[in-house]
């Protein structure tokens, strides 16, 4: 799948959040010493556990090579303190690269998992470093972090620091193009996804501060051709992700095409005008939405009478000496001294392919060393004005009144106890991040061409070490003791309970949360995802920790069954019971057919292979379609994420509505 604007989630398909957590039903312990490599076969449910002794202050690497398996490498403290997860966006080949500094001498612990439950058997090879004394120096201590990638034959990263209203280091490591071993420096021009919002939000609030429009105008006063939805969306709304318009890029999938295909803004805008059903009502709730930032982008060229991009170079860029920065609106353009992007594969590496032509919500091209500028803007003001720095910085509300974390293109968060500010981007192997700290006058800015790169956990490693001393944070709870699998499970004060809480419990529509007990442990499984164990906190009330959730079972006044009250990040979630659904009574012939959008002006043919429902796009891989409920299924590939059947009223299949992470209900209708 398609890595967008991957810092920001939604609660709304919680099964995302099922798949953060990867399971251990045995573990085996391996001791292995720096200079060592091993490789082992692992499978789903198991978890192997490396012992190493290390000594304080020093810099530690290793690599782990999966060979067929996906695996998440959890890393812990002598005391059994959790210091680090690496997992990167590589599938089932390729490296985990491993890299943390150890701040106490003793025996640090390597837990290697697979990341799904249910994995076949893989092998991978774990290769540990001899560990490095960190550097004394600053300068010394961050070049050390990026070493992993300041290798020959390596695409790696670019990295600035802005301290005290001054760029106090900038450097580039590994390679900005592999082809002609050109190497990544501090100015290297980069692609920078979602960054680029937050100029955007800048631009359209620099229009309003000179009364040219106002950030509660209703966007169809601007964009005319915007279908009237009958409820009003403002550009407040497009700000901060709550329009409920559907996003671009899940659309764009759905409708069939490749994300690597030149997309061009005309394009995208057809496809949004063409859009007849919103998400949910405007500022009800966040939901990352790219759509937004592109029609923002193409109000400031209709109320500037300039393209976009002249907009933004002639009172952004140049005032600020942004000189090797611009929005990339062409594809066929020539850029000097740009970073390609690349992924992982078997032998190495191969090109992630990037032809956006449109702007606003991604496609700034810019180096570090100019990011930082626009990061000194903030602080030290060139451009802009007083008011509309405050506005950059005000939060989102919901209708509900609830505020968010969202602000104008930037999230406004702490990290160890300071403020921060901060943008992360991801498009094809482009992974870049921003993140200011305005107390202390501080920024970090990293960029990388790679896509298993963490530019998020990287730029605050280096924060780290410059304001360290700053950064308070709470006491980390002891780490739970290692699981001894021959130990008999003991009962719980509940337990003669749980054959009432056995059932199905719906979240929503076409999402069963499935209650069992096995082996004398209550196990909770969601749709399409892996069975994960309950465990008892007090009467009704269970946990799943890796996921963060607390699961009630509550029985409502006169009511004969119990009903779900899923507790995650927050919200809540109340789940009632509904009848067990037994998939070998679907009549899979009544679903055969075309099934076309007028939305998206595209179609699927629905067939039967191998006993199992496909279905079919022109441009796309076949899909698996897998029942859930009656007339709802879900799809093996994202784009079409999950799919309610529609009936008319003769009880015949007349059409489909489909559902995929930001984009809900896009209907299409069954051809005769």
């Amino acid at each position: 799948m398609k890595s967008h604007d991957y810092k920001h989630k939604h609660l709304f398909f919680v099964a995302l959040l099922f798949l953060s957590a990867t399971l251990s039903a045995q573990r085996t312990s391996f001791p292995i010493k720096t200079g060592g490599k091993q490789t082992k076969t692992l499978k789903g449910g198991e978890t192997h556990d490396f012992q190493l002794s290390l000594k304080k202050g020093y810099i530690f690497r290793a690599e782990a090579f999966q060979n067929g398996i996906d695996i998440i490498i959890r890393a812990f403290d002598p005391a059994g303190v959790a210091i680090g997860e690496f997992d990167s966006p590589n599938g089932t080949q390729g490296p985990e690269p491993i890299q943390f500094t150890t701040k106490t001498s003793g025996t640090y612990r390597l837990s290697i998992s697979a990341l799904e439950e249910n994995a076949a058997s893989g092998e991978y090879t774990l290769r540990i470093n001899q560990a490095e004394k960190q550097a004394k120096s600053l300068e010394g201590k961050v070049d050390q972090l990026f070493a992993a990638w300041n290798v020959p034959g390596s695409p790696g990263a670019a990295l600035a620091v802005l301290k005290d209203g001054k760029l106090h280091y900038a450097k580039g490591y590994g390679y900005a193009q592999l082809e002609y071993d050109i190497p990544i420096t501090s100015k290297s021009v980069f692609h920078i996804a979602s960054v680029s919002k937050q100029f955007t939000a800048f631009a359209i609030t620099m229009l309003a501060e000179q009364g040219k429009l106002s950030l509660d105008d209703d966007i169809r006063k601007y964009l005319p051709e915007m279908f009237d939805f009958g409820k009003t969306i403002t550009i407040r709304h497009l700000i901060h992700h709550t329009s409920g318009l559907r996003d671009q890029w899940n659309l764009l999938a759905l409708a069939g095409w490749r994300l690597d295909d030149v997309i061009t803004k005309d394009q995208v805008l057809k496809l949004i005008f063409n859009q007849r059903e919103l998400n949910f009502d405007p500022g009800a709730e966040y939901v990352y939405c790219n759509t937004g930032y592109t029609l923002m982008a193409e109000i400031v060229a209709r109320v500037s009478g300039q393209s976009f991009p002249d907009y933004c170079q002639e009172f952004i860029f140049k005032p600020l000496g942004m000189n090797n920065t611009l929005f990339y609106d062409d594809h066929e353009k020539i850029v000097k001294n740009r970073a390609y992007s690349y992924s992982p594969d078997q032998v190495g590496f191969k090109k992630s392919v990037l032809s956006y032509a449109n702007v606003g919500a991604t496609s700034l091209f810019t180096t570090v060393e100019d990011l930082t500028r626009w990061a000194d803007n903030f602080k030290h003001l060139k451009v802009g004005t007083p008011n509309i720095m405050a506005n950059m910085h005000s939060r989102g509300v919901l209708n509900s009144g609830d505020t968010l974390t969202y602000a104008f293109g930037q999230d406004i968060s702490k990290y160890k106890g300071l403020n921060m500010v901060s943008h992360s981007g991801g498009d094809a192997g482009y992974r870049t991040y921003l993140a200011r700290f305005p107390d202390q006058d501080f920024a970090v800015v990293v960029f990388s061409n790679l896509a298993s790169f963490n530019p998020v956990g990287m730029a605050l490693q280096v924060a780290e070490i410059y304001l360290g001393d700053q950064m308070t944070q709470p006491a980390p709870p002891p780490a739970a003791p290692l699981a001894d699998n021959n130990a008999e499970a003991e009962p719980t004060p509940d337990a003669e309970t749980w054959k009432d809480y056995i059932g199905q419990y719906e979240l929503q529509p076409g999402f069963i949360i499935s209650i069992t007990v096995e082996d004398n442990k209550l196990m909770g499984q969601a749709t399409g995802q892996e069975k994960f164990p309950l465990q008892f906190e007090e009467t009704h009330t269970f946990s799943f920790k890796p996921a963060g959730i607390t699961v009630v079972f509550e029985k409502p006044a006169n009511a004969e069954f119990y009903q779900l009250i899923l507790k995650q990040g927050g919200g809540q979630f109340t789940c009632p019971r509904v009848e067990e659904f037994d998939a070998s009574k679907i009549n899979f012939e009544e679903l055969i057919g075309k099934y076309y959008s007028p939305e998206l002006e595209t179609a699927y043919t629905f067939f039967l292979k191998d006993g199992k429902l496909m279905a079919r796009h022109q441009r796309h891989p076949d899909s698996e379609i897998i029942a859930s409920k009656k007339d709802f299924f879900f799809s093996n590939n994202w784009f079409l994420g999950q799919i309610e059947m529609i009936r008319n009223s003769e009880g015949q299949i007349s059409g489909m509505k489909v559902s995929s992470g930001r984009v809900r209900g896009v209907f299409f209708e069954k051809m005769k």
